[in-house]
């Protein structure tokens, strides 16, 4: 099978018609979901088919070669993101089947019975937590379940998890977006760190004023301020320090430790005057399963006192020591040393504009240091710790892939677009057509970011997809290439709440699969408000204003 050479311009030699044939995939998709209200995965196929035939007939690629560019997009939507969501529920799961999650909800619920504040310390608080050691998807799963659990209705639960997914994405799973990103652009990792964390924490400042906002509206935020932005001022403070002094991989387990007991500490000395209260229903945790009538018959055997509540915390604490034991630095030695397989794709064979082989056609199978290796250990010790036995266990497991079938399948089909996109050279189209604006890049360039997210679902993937050309831009312009890099990452955060694997997720696991278009018009008003926020702060950042906050 011929080699197939990029073509940046292949519609009649210009960039502009190029453009909008590449973005045609796209905008399918965000008709088919937005406007049409199709289903997730449904959607994700077609805008996969308008992709292919974009590659195929707009950019010349042999057909072959885009359905291998296809089929290992689809690889890499299973292994690592969908072995890492999979495993990070069904250690809920098995906290659910025991009755342990109702006790880590009366836990929750004691620092406070207000959904408003509960809000913030599940899904901004907790969430930040779990985005920290897994990313893509746990923690928009996790919290969602938990939001439902202690009284929010399902649409609203989903909402709320979606948008408080956003400052600390660009730390997600251990920083792999800025390691990822470093690596591909050969830029300093710590450096985009710190340059990331003069970004985000902006973000973080405002998403819990946005949360309770979203819970109960103006009352809201008027009787729960306070409250709100002790979490946002001390988690942005405390990822902006560990980002530039500390580390910037466990920028969100400091912020999001941080944040916790700052609200904790708030708690204790301040209340809202009016509590609001969750109605007391039986929710629909993971897609259809019942476990109240299960967790009242536990708890009336189990006395709660500290030590339940930290028996119920426990597969969370085993998660952070067993990343913590694996990121330290003999341990991380070792595991990068044995991680796994790393292979060509087989017959897969594009080259890039200059000839040269691109680094995305390798398919790294890294099974032994991989995020969702880590939590199925986490699992099997959850499993031991709460003395599920082996057959239930694996029942747990069995229904936690029925339950997400579909949104397997959307999660491979929208990375197998992105690789498509990516590798027939209709992404680095687009990325060249926003690039023309010049020193006006600036403002656009989180639009880019935004953009890999959107469709990719990881911060990761995007900062793989427009890292070069971020860079390639910021030295066409002369604009900061650390500063530009960071934009495309802080950017891509708040693409997160409206990709169709995370609006899949979302709706899945609060039984609402086929609603993924309505959680989408939700939540899509507060991204791009955030995103416009961004935009302005990174331009700003590119000019004499604020260019003392760029890395040099």
């Amino acid at each position: 099978m011929a080699a197939y050479q990029q073509v940046f311009d292949p519609v009649g030699g210009s960039l502009g018609w190029s453009a909008l044939f590449a973005a045609l995939p796209l905008i399918t998709l965000f008709i088919l979901l937005g406007g049409l209200r199709w289903k997730a995965w449904k959607a994700s196929l077609v805008s996969l088919a308008v992709a292919l035939g974009v590659a195929v007939f707009a950019y010349s690629m042999p057909a072959g070669q885009a359905m291998l560019a296809a089929s290992e997009g689809a690889a890499f939507g299973l292994f690592p993101i969908i072995f890492i969501v999979l495993n990070a529920l069904w250690i809920y799961k098995m906290t659910e089947i025991t009755g342990w999650d109702a006790v880590l909800r009366r836990a929750f619920g004691s620092l406070s019975g207000d959904q408003r504040v509960q809000a913030v310390i599940i899904a901004f608080c907790f969430g930040a937590l779990l985005e920290a050691l897994a990313g893509f998807g746990t923690p928009v799963a996790v919290s969602s379940v938990m939001l439902m659990a202690v009284g929010l209705r399902p649409m609203k639960a989903a909402a709320v998890s979606l948008v408080a997914n956003t400052a600390p994405v660009a730390f997600g799973a251990i920083a792999v977006p800025i390691t990822t990103l470093g690596k591909i652009t050969g830029m300093d990792a710590a450096d985009l760190g710190a340059m990331v964390g003069r970004q985000t924490p902006l973000l973080a400042l405002f998403v819990p004023l946005v949360l309770v906002f979203m819970v109960d509206g103006r009352r809201g935020v008027q009787q729960t301020w306070p409250v709100a932005l002790v979490a946002g001022f001390t988690f942005a403070a405390a990822q902006f320090v560990s980002a530039n002094y500390i580390s910037y991989e466990i920028a969100d387990i400091v912020a999001a430790f941080a944040g916790a007991l700052a609200v904790v500490g708030m708690l204790r000395v301040w209340q809202p005057r009016e509590v609001l209260a969750a109605q007391r229903h039986v929710p629909v945790i993971a897609g259809g399963s019942t476990a109240d009538a299960w967790s009242d018959a536990v708890l009336r055997r189990r006395q709660t006192g500290e030590g339940s509540a930290l028996k119920a915390f426990a597969p969370y604490l085993i998660v952070v020591a067993l990343f913590a034991v694996a990121t330290a630095g003999p341990v991380k030695t070792w595991l990068e040393a044995h991680s796994g397989w790393k292979f060509a794709w087989p017959g897969l064979d594009v080259v890039n504009a200059d000839g040269e082989p691109l680094s995305s056609l390798t398919y790294n199978l890294n099974v032994f240091n991989a995020g969702g290796s880590i939590l199925l250990l986490a699992g099997l010790l959850t499993a031991v710790l709460y003395g599920i036995g082996g057959r239930r266990t694996a029942v747990a497991y069995a229904n936690t892939v029925r339950q997400f079938r579909w949104t397997i399948v959307t999660v491979m089909a929208v990375l197998a677009l992105a690789y498509v996109m990516n590798l027939s050279g209709q992404t680095v189209t687009l990325g060249l057509f926003l690039a023309q604006t010049g020193g006006a890049f600036a403002l656009l360039s989180p639009v880019v970011g935004w953009l890999g997210v959107a469709v990719t679902g990881s911060d990761t993937s995007s900062n793989s997809l427009f890292g070069m050309l971020q860079v390639t831009a910021a030295e066409e312009t002369g604009i900061s290439a650390y500063l530009l890099g960071a934009a495309n990452t802080t950017g891509g955060v708040l693409g997160k709440m409206i990709s169709p694997q995370n609006l899949a997720i979302a709706a899945a696991v609060v039984g609402l699969e086929g609603r993924e278009g309505e959680l989408f018009r939700k939540v899509v008003g507060w991204g791009l408000g955030m995103l416009v926020a961004v935009c302005a702060l990174v331009y700003l950042q590119s000019t004499p204003v604020l260019d003392w906050m760029v890395v040099r």
